[in-house]
């Protein structure tokens, strides 16, 4: 019987070794054989036919043979393991005999010794006959593509969990937890290799600020739960945005953006972005015309905002925006960081990139900063670009608790968007609460909107005390649950004055100027009991 029509790249030799504690002495009393991959899958069988449990390991080049889009469909970790797993989910395909693999492994030793000139010329031998296309195909049958959702992984839930990892990962480990890769570089075996991958006849990594391992996995993991087709991972939410601001607009470029948004973006777009000679027009998060004003008065590169945004919670119609934006070629970006990708999908809306501050709900323990940027593989290509001459790299330590956060993020925002809209409901009934910004309640000015593109309103609630500065002091500092810090989004709540917090270098008529009030409240409710959380809150209002 054959073994399967898939031919396999003619790659270095790699080992293939018998699971002790699965099978029992190995065909040939050697537990461990070496073969030269062209010979097809060569493996263990065991004597009546079937294909032993078995351990493939490949050398640190292998990865290098594979074409990019073939090297993520099969996870980097071989083909030889797709053609196997093939073998075994499909039934009907056939198993190899024993006399096939003696077979394949007298070809080896012939196919090594025919191909060891061209191997000496380089490294990195012809694919056989068999395109890119052939692979990915046969790939497709066993592994998940990158743009696909397989069936038994349906829900948002499931993929924060498993996405970039349970279906293979860039990693060859048989570890359920993504290892960490740490190293700053990535080696060559030889000068000819080197060559190959400088001339993009090869793929590999390179330089640890160019990529890695345990950062792809949480990339991947990200893209499957935003719908994106690339994701690129920082050091920092304010890194993701500056770097992709700086990319997209030219110099001597137009932006549009809304009145209510992080002050450090705010900063950036005031001081920093004029020495280039680009221009910000501003706008209400809910003026719309004034946006139709500004793509039709100036050359606008981008449309930037929060949606929600911080800290009033303003919503903007992504898809409304996004729809006036495109006619005259602007690109949208939502920052998303208040919704996170659970609650409110961007991307499906019209919204050309995403951008979320990984700190947050996604990394989800108040324990590491990042932050992300995803869209379609050629923008977020442009700004990876830059990205690697300015540096701003992840760290694969902060990338492992990223991907750790992820796992859990489906309960904690579930939980923090209940915790959150009662909440809410509380303090707008209480008497010492003037005013509730929370996109859940009816009384928020876009709360139809809401209602429309998200499925969850957030764990973020701002509201006003009845009271001054002081009153609003005592009230913060009555609390027993929340820390007082910036942030927010983890499973501790968190609870800050943003008049003291972010805005105490301006005069409180400047601070007016932004709408911060001293009176003013944003408290990030994280995963600890209601029923705690609510006692702790009414017994603070109680004490102004």
């Amino acid at each position: 019987m054959a073994v399967s029509s898939f031919q396999c790249p003619t790659i270095p030799t790699f080992q293939c070794r018998s699971d002790p504690d699965l099978v029992g002495s190995p065909v040939g009393g050697s537990s461990r054989r070496r073969f030269n991959a062209t010979a097809g899958i060569a493996s263990s069988f065991t004597g009546d036919g079937r294909m032993s449990s078995m351990i493939l390991r490949f050398p640190p080049n292998f990865v290098r043979q594979l074409s990019i889009k073939a090297r993520r469909n099969c996870s980097n970790i071989g083909v030889a393991q797709i053609v196997a797993a093939k073998w075994s989910n499909n039934p009907d395909s056939g198993l190899p005999s024993a006399a096939a693999a003696a077979a394949a492994a007298s070809s080896a030793s012939a196919a090594a010794a025919a191909s060891a000139p061209a191997a000496a010329v380089s490294p990195v031998a012809p694919l056989n006959g068999v395109d890119e296309e052939g692979i990915r195909e046969e790939i497709g049958s066993v592994q998940l593509k990158k743009d696909s959702k397989p069936s038994f992984l349906s829900s948002d839930g499931s993929l924060a969990v498993h996405a970039g990892e349970r279906l293979g990962r860039g990693i060859v480990t048989d570890a359920i937890t993504t290892p960490i890769v740490n190293t700053s570089a990535y080696h060559f075996k030889n000068t000819a290799q080197l060559i190959d991958f400088k001339e993009k006849r090869s793929v590999s990594f390179e330089y640890g600020r160019y990529g890695n391992p345990t950062t792809i996995v949480l990339e991947e993991k990200i893209s499957a739960l935003e719908g994106a087709e690339s994701t690129l991972v920082m050091a920092s939410g304010m890194c993701a945005s500056t770097v992709m601001l700086l990319a997209l607009v030219p110099a001597g470029g137009h932006i549009v953006t809304t009145t209510d948004c992080y002050r450090k973006t705010r900063i950036f777009m005031e001081t920093f972005l004029p020495k280039m000679g680009i221009t910000v027009t501003v706008i209400d998060p809910a003026d719309v015309a004034g946006l139709e004003a500004a793509v039709n008065k100036y050359q606008v590169s981008l449309f930037f905002t929060e949606s929600p945004t911080n800290p009033f919670l303003r919503c903007v119609d992504i898809e409304l925006v996004s729809e006036i934006c495109h006619k005259r070629g602007t690109l949208v970006c939502i920052d998303g960081t208040f919704a996170t990708p659970l609650n409110q999908k961007a991307l499906a809306l019209g919204a050309d990139l995403v951008v979320h501050s990984l700190t947050k709900y996604i990394g989800g323990h108040n324990d590491v900063l990042g932050g992300c940027i995803c869209g379609p593989l050629e923008v977020v290509s442009e700004i990876r670009n830059l990205h690697h001459v300015l540096g701003g790299t992840l760290n694969p330590n902060a990338a492992y608790l990223m991907i750790r956060g992820m796992k859990t993020m489906h309960l904690r925002v579930k939980h923090q968007n209940s915790t959150a809209s009662r909440m809410a409901e509380i303090l707008e009934a209480h008497p010492k609460v003037s005013h509730v910004y929370y996109p859940g309640l009816a009384s928020h000015p876009e709360h139809h909107l809401a209602k429309r593109q998200m499925t969850g309103f957030g764990g973020v609630v701002s509201f006003e005390i009845d009271g001054d500065i002081e009153a609003t002091i005592r009230f913060v500092d009555s609390l027993k649950i929340p820390y007082i810090a910036p942030s927010f989004g983890g499973c501790e709540s968190i609870v800050d004055q943003p008049a003291i917090m972010s805005y105490w270098d301006l005069t409180q008529e400047e601070r007016l100027k932004y709408g911060i009030k001293d009176n003013l409240v944003r408290f990030s409710f994280g995963v600890e009991d209601f029923e705690d959380v609510k006692a702790d809150v009414l017994q603070a209002l109680e004490a102004i």
